[in-house]
């Protein structure tokens, strides 16, 4: 079976959570830096990402995605001195759990956000790396003949023990032929700061979404659609993007946000910031949400993210 079927296309953007809340450790000092560590990795780890995972590969495996955009896909790393480093690595857990399922995928690019490397206070190192993902279903023979990925030239900068870090976010494309058609996928990361935000938008209009091919931008916009707190949704909109969720929808489509340890009991989504966009030719036939409801749950009540997914079938008409 091909991918493609009278030119259809499936699409998943997932904002997979880190696991963790970072904002305490903005404003702290270097005397303080160890104690937070600490406090933010036992959240990650009861957050519980091996056993997540297995949840969010199974709301994949009920869609099977042609492609997916994942945001904070991130990489943790526990150093212990003169013993091991204790590796999580979101995007091979993933690849490993959807294998298990006969779901055979692989990265088509990434790019690398923020990293950084603190002491705890138990004289470990931990090493956080955020990313974002494309993965392409390997079953299908896809032929990427471009791949692009760039950090944004604006972004924001926070203290951290009395020493200025950029939160580093960006960017990441494909080009893809399919039966002779060339089509382009974008996918990213947007920061929560209104002002900031809208100029990494802009660097994806005057940069990869510059183009006359079949374009989808899948993504985090943290840009809320219901009530346009900030310009970036609109932004897109007005200069020709159709959301898929408006086309076929139903309901309002919420993506955002449960609770940081995920164990609130009734969904908390409230916000509709993740987008599966598209122009230049597509026609969403279908969109659905995927991680919000009780049963997207893993066996020990964790929701899947703090986000909800966001699934669409795509027609490229002719």
């Amino acid at each position: 079976m091909k991918i493609w079927d009278g030119f259809h296309l499936s699409i998943l953007t997932w904002n997979l959570y880190m696991g963790v809340e970072l904002p305490p450790l903005f404003t702290s000092t270097r005397e303080k830096i160890p104690n937070l560590v600490s406090k933010v990795y036992r959240q990650f780890l009861a957050t519980n990402l091996p056993i997540r995972v297995k949840a969010i590969a199974r709301e994949i495996a009920g869609k099977k995605p042609d492609l997916i955009g994942l945001q904070e896909a991130v990489w943790w790393q526990l150093i212990i001195p003169n013993y091991r480093k204790v590796t999580y690595d979101f995007v091979q857990l993933l690849l490993i759990e959807l294998k298990k399922r006969g779901l055979d995928y692989e990265v088509a690019i990434q790019n690398r956000n923020t990293s950084v490397e603190l002491p705890d206070n138990n004289g470990n190192l931990v090493r956080l790396l955020d990313r974002d993902v494309i993965l392409v279903r390997k079953d299908y023979r896809l032929t990427i003949n471009k791949r692009m990925s760039k950090n944004f030239k604006t972004n924001l900068i926070v203290q951290i023990a009395g020493q200025q870090i950029e939160i580093l976010r960006g960017w990441s494309s494909i080009d893809i032929q399919l039966d002779g058609q060339n089509i382009r996928m974008i996918n990213t990361h947007l920061d929560t700061n209104s002002d900031i935000q809208i100029y990494q938008a802009n660097e994806i209009l005057e940069g990869p979404a510059n183009t006359n091919l079949p374009l989808i931008v899948t993504g985090d916009l943290n840009s809320n659609a219901h009530n346009y707190d900030t310009p970036t949704y609109k932004r897109f909109i007005d200069v020709g993007f159709q959301d898929a969720w408006e086309e076929s929808g139903n309901g309002a489509g919420n993506t955002c946000c449960q609770d940081p340890d995920l164990l609130n009991n009734v969904s908390n989504l409230t916000s509709r910031i993740d987008f599966i966009l598209y122009k230049n030719g597509w026609k969403s036939i279908q969109a659905d949400t995927v991680g919000d409801k009780s049963s997207s749950r893993s066996y020990s009540g964790l929701w899947p993210s703090d986000h909800a997914g966001v699934f669409s079938k795509l027609l490229l008409k002719k």
